[in-house]
C-alpha cells in the first residue's frame, strides 16, 4: 500500500531548506496540519509576503518534475484521475479524498491537496454560495456540471409537488435517461452544488424550498406538521422541531404556540393541538363545525354528528350535544335528527 508520507518526504527531498520550509506550512504537513498565510510565514520567517509566493511557486514546480518520476506519487494521481473521471468529471473533497484512503496510508487532504496542486492534474474550485469544495477534471467537466445542475434545477422547479411527495429519484432518473449521462455521475454532479439539498425527513429538493430548507419557526412548524400528518399538540410539535435539529436554535414552546396562532394554515382543533388547513382542517369554534357539517350532509343523528365532528376535531361528545342544544342555530327533528334552523 502506497504510503502518504513517504511519498510527500520523498517529493519534497530535493527542495532548499526555505522552499521546504514555505511547502510545508502551505499545504499544513507539519505537526498539527495546521495550513499557514502567506502573511502568516512571511511574518514567522521574516521576509515579504510576496516572496513567500515566490518560493512557494518555485517549490510547487521542481514537485512537479519530481512527481513524474516518483512511482507512488504517479500511481496514486492516475488513480485519482481514473476515479474523477468515473464521477462524471467532478467529486466533492471530501469524497474523494475518502476514496484515496482506501489504497493510500495515512491519506488526508493536505497530503492529497499538494499532490494536486503540484501535478495540476486537476483543478479545484473552493467553496462559495453556490457550490461545496470539490474537484473536476478540466473546464469541459465542470462546464458540464455546471451546465446540468442549472438543467435539473430549473425543471424541478415545475415537480415541486412530486418531489415532495417522494417522486424526486423518480424523475431524477427519467432526466438522466434523457441527458444521456451514468447514475453515478449524476450523483456526483449534484452532490458539488447547495442549490439542492435534503431535509432531516429524507424529502429532497431545491435549497429554496421552505420544506427542504425551513428557514422560519413557521416554516418548521408546517414541515413537521405535514411530516407526521396528523393535528399535534404545540408541545410535541416544538419536540419535534428540537429532535429533528430544524434549527440551530432551541425551539421554545411558547414561541411555537405564538407563531400557531398567526398563522391562518395551521388549525386549533382541539386543546391546544393544531392541525393543517392542507389536510381539511377548517378553522371556526365547535358550533360552526357543526354548522358547516349539516349544511352540507343535511339532517344527521347526534351520533352522526359526533362523529363527522371527531374527523375535525378533538372534541368531546358532550360538547358536540351541548352545541346542538342551541335553537338559535339548530333544530331537533321529530325522528331525533338535526338540522340547521333556517333564518
Amino acid at each position: 500500500m502506497v504510503n502518504a508520507q513517504k511519498t510527500t518526504n520523498s517529493l519534497l527531498a530535493n527542495l532548499s531548506p526555505r522552499q521546504k520550509q514555505v511547502i510545508e506550512s502551505r499545504f499544513g504537513l507539519g505537526k498539527g496540519g495546521k495550513i499557514e498565510t502567506l502573511a502568516a510565514i512571511g511574518s514567522k520567517i521574516d521576509i515579504t509576503r510576496e516572496r513567500v509566493r515566490q518560493i512557494e511557486k518555485s517549490a510547487l514546480v521542481e514537485i512537479k518534475e519530481h512527481i513524474s518520476k516518483n512511482g507512488d506519487a504517479t500511481e496514486i494521481l492516475n488513480r485519482l484521475i481514473k476515479y474523477l473521471k468515473n464521477c462524471g468529471g467532478v467529486a466533492r473533497k471530501d469524497t474523494l479524498i475518502s476514496y484515496a484512503k482506501e489504497f493510500v496510508d495515512g491519506a488526508d487532504e493536505n497530503h492529497i491537496g499538494l499532490l494536486i496542486e503540484a501535478s495540476s492534474a486537476f483543478s479545484s474550485h473552493q467553496e462559495d454560495k453556490d457550490f461545496k469544495d470539490f474537484y473536476y477534471a478540466d473546464k469541459g467537466s465542470l462546464q458540464t456540471a455546471r451546465e446540468f445542475i442549472n438543467d435539473w434545477t430549473l425543471a424541478l422547479k415545475n415537480k415541486k409537488s412530486d418531489a415532495l411527495s417522494g417522486m424526486y429519484k423518480k424523475h431524477l432518473e427519467n432526466f438522466v435517461k434523457e441527458n444521456g449521462i451514468t447514475k453515478n455521475a449524476a450523483e456526483h454532479i449534484l452532490s458539488i452544488t447547495k442549490k439542492i439539498r435534503s431535509n432531516p425527513f429524507g424529502d429532497v429538493g431545491l435549497s429554496d424550498w421552505p420544506e427542504i430548507n425551513p428557514k422560519t419557526t413557521r416554516d418548521r412548524i408546517y414541515l413537521v406538521l405535514r411530516k407526521k400528518a396528523k393535528p399535534l399538540h404545540f408541545e410535541e410539535i416544538t419536540k419535534a422541531i428540537n429532535e429533528t435539529k430544524l434549527s440551530a436554535q432551541l425551539a421554545l414552546a411558547p414561541t411555537v404556540h405564538n407563531e400557531l396562532i398567526k398563522d391562518q394554515r395551521f388549525v386549533l382543533v382541539g386543546r391546544g393541538m393544531y392541525g393543517l388547513s392542507e389536510h381539511g382542517y377548517e378553522p371556526g369554534i365547535a358550533r360552526d363545525v357543526i354548522h358547516k357539517i349539516l349544511k352540507t350532509r343535511g339532517p344527521l343523528s347526534p351520533e352522526e354528528i359526533i362523529s363527522e365532528v371527531s374527523k375535525q376535531r378533538f372534541f368531546k361528545p358532550n360538547t358536540v350535544v351541548i352545541n346542538l342544544q342551541n335553537k338559535n342555530f339548530f333544530e331537533r327533528l321529530p325522528n331525533g335528527s338535526f338540522k340547521v334552523r333556517e333564518a
